[in-house]
């Protein structure tokens, strides 16, 4: 097969792919679709991409352009709208398998994140395995540890991405591996993978927090990785803590957030376990390779609130 490479200095060439109003950008995005995922986006460069985009957004106000970037996500906004986030798949894969440990995962995302424009990393697409990668079944082989990464993808600023069959933990290595058919027969309402991915997916719908609220960082003692996702609301707080170890670790955690009360009970979304904030601290033991989602109970039994 071959591949013609275009000049995109010509001007015949942009205007048949963006710069004409019977472009190919343009006509389709008259035509119903909502935006466009550009394959090999950073070959394209800079400036291109950029023309790209706004012509895009002239022909349909809203419309996404998401460029598969590997490279360091900063300075490629605005030239698209949202990248693939290569490095926080890395880093979630590597944490999950201990490649890497909880307070190292912790500064280099918060880095990325700090890094590059967050309106434009919510746009970004956040995944764990597609069509170009093993699949995570095959490289985080550890059903523990592959429910730590998908923790991760469902918590961490991004758009979620889901590829075929990782709902029922389906496994692929090299090309065509990866590319395998649907295993059809594993899909059952008891399958353990499937029935969590499920629990997740209802955890970020119900959450705004999750999809839109901002990122930072809570300081957390031992070989721990800890995040708020927060909004202007106190009760949307959300505080991930992720234990990656295979023993267990006693951790205390500064929550650095002013609107959460004193002496509230924090529950678990996950296994429903209550936490105590005390002094701005969360103080508890972390089982192994374990992970805690826990957001404030607005309200005591009785239904007092400190949050009239």
């Amino acid at each position: 097969q071959n591949l013609p490479e275009l000049n995109l200095e010509n001007k015949a060439v942009v205007d048949h792919l963006w710069g004409a109003k019977d472009s190919v950008v343009r006509s389709y995005l008259r035509d119903g679709v909502d935006g466009w995922r550009l394959d090999v986006a950073f070959d394209i460069g800079f400036n291109p991409l950029e023309a790209l985009t706004k012509a895009a957004h002239a022909e349909k106000p809203g419309s996404l352009v998401v460029g598969e970037i590997p490279n360091y996500p900063r300075e490629w906004f605005p030239s698209v709208d949202g990248v693939m986030h290569f490095g926080l798949r890395k880093l979630m894969i590597a944490l999950a398998n201990r490649e890497i440990d909880g307070p190292s995962f912790q500064r280099m995302a918060a880095r990325m994140v700090r890094d590059a424009d967050y309106e434009h990393m919510l746009k970004s697409w956040l995944y764990l395995d597609n069509h170009d990668t093993f699949r995570l079944a095959t490289t985080v082989p550890d059903a523990k540890a592959r429910k730590l990464a998908q923790v991760l993808l469902f918590t961490l600023p991004g758009a979620v991405n889901l590829y075929y069959g990782s709902e029922v933990a389906m496994e692929g290595g090299d090309d065509p591996e990866m590319r395998g058919p649907m295993r059809w027969d594993r899909v059952a309402e008891n399958h353990p993978d499937l029935a969590w991915t499920k629990q997740l997916i209802a955890l970020r719908k119900s959450n705004s927090a999750l999809r839109v609220g901002d990122f930072r960082t809570a300081e957390a003692s031992g070989n721990v990785s800890s995040f708020e996702r927060v909004t202007d609301k106190a009760g949307d707080t959300v505080l991930v803590l992720i234990n990656p170890a295979m023993t267990e670790v006693q951790t205390t955690v500064l929550v650095a957030n002013s609107k959460l009360m004193d002496g509230d009970n924090l529950i678990d979304q996950l296994g429903g376990g209550t936490f105590k904030l005390q002094g701005s601290m969360v103080e508890t033991k972390l089982p192994p390779q374990t992970a805690l989602v826990l957001k404030p109970r607005l309200t005591t039994p009785d239904g007092y609130s400190n949050y009239k």
